[in-house]
């Protein structure tokens, strides 16, 4: 018969050591690749949030400049009303009626911060402002008059670059810092990050003001 005080099958407790060790070597790797990889999916996410709130506040912005001056009878006297580097003020007469009354008629893209201290786009018409995109550090507003030439003159203006940075609504989990001057598309700085560690999108167009030549 064997004797069982002789049996030596099992495992020491150095081999238990060994095998804790390498278990706990081997989940903190997983959780690492885990960690880094949950960091970039919400980075991501932020990014492309950013972009689509960018995106949606310019198209917006874009197609009622486009409609600046809009005056079918001629007797409204439709035009831009307020040429500021960032702030813009125009009117067009949608209903035809030949004044400038009507609802929509006179309005009004700025920056502003509300109650919770977020800087956005609003369009204001003609007193309250509404966002239309949330988290912009800066807008910008270039006139152009038929040559291309930068112009103050609101009779002179025929195309207007618009100009919008954009940040992500938290700063970035990983070691990212913004430092950028962001510029218009003339070149001149309208913006510069101050080194914290939100991500940043420029987004910038050319309008052609196609009633003011009108």
């Amino acid at each position: 018969m064997t004797d069982i005080r002789n049996n030596t099958d099992g495992f020491t407790i150095i081999e238990i050591l060994i095998a804790m060790v390498i278990s706990g070597v081997a989940i903190t790797a997983m959780y690492s690749v885990y960690n880094s990889q949950q960091k970039i999916h919400v980075s991501q996410q932020q990014i492309v949030e950013m972009q689509q709130n960018l995106r949606s506040g310019e198209l917006m912005l874009v197609n009622e400049i486009r409609m600046a001056g809009y005056d079918p009878t001629g007797e409204a006297g439709a035009g831009i009303v307020n040429l500021g580097s960032d702030t813009i003020t125009f009117t067009m007469d949608l209903d035809g009626d030949g004044t400038l009354t009507g609802s929509d008629e006179n309005i009004t893209y700025l920056l502003y911060t509300d109650s919770d201290g977020r800087q956005k786009l609003g369009r204001q018409s003609p007193t309250t402002p509404q966002a239309v995109a949330e988290n912009i550090d800066a807008l910008n507003f270039v006139y152009l008059d038929e040559d291309g030439n930068v112009t103050a003159s609101a009779s002179a203006v025929r195309s207007i670059q618009v100009s919008l940075v954009a940040r992500t609504d938290r700063g970035a989990l990983d070691k990212h810092v913004d430092h950028t001057t962001y510029k218009n598309m003339m070149g001149v700085p309208i913006y510069t990050a101050g080194g914290d560690s939100f991500r940043r999108r420029l987004l910038a167009t050319q309008i052609k003001c196609r009633n003011l030549s009108l």
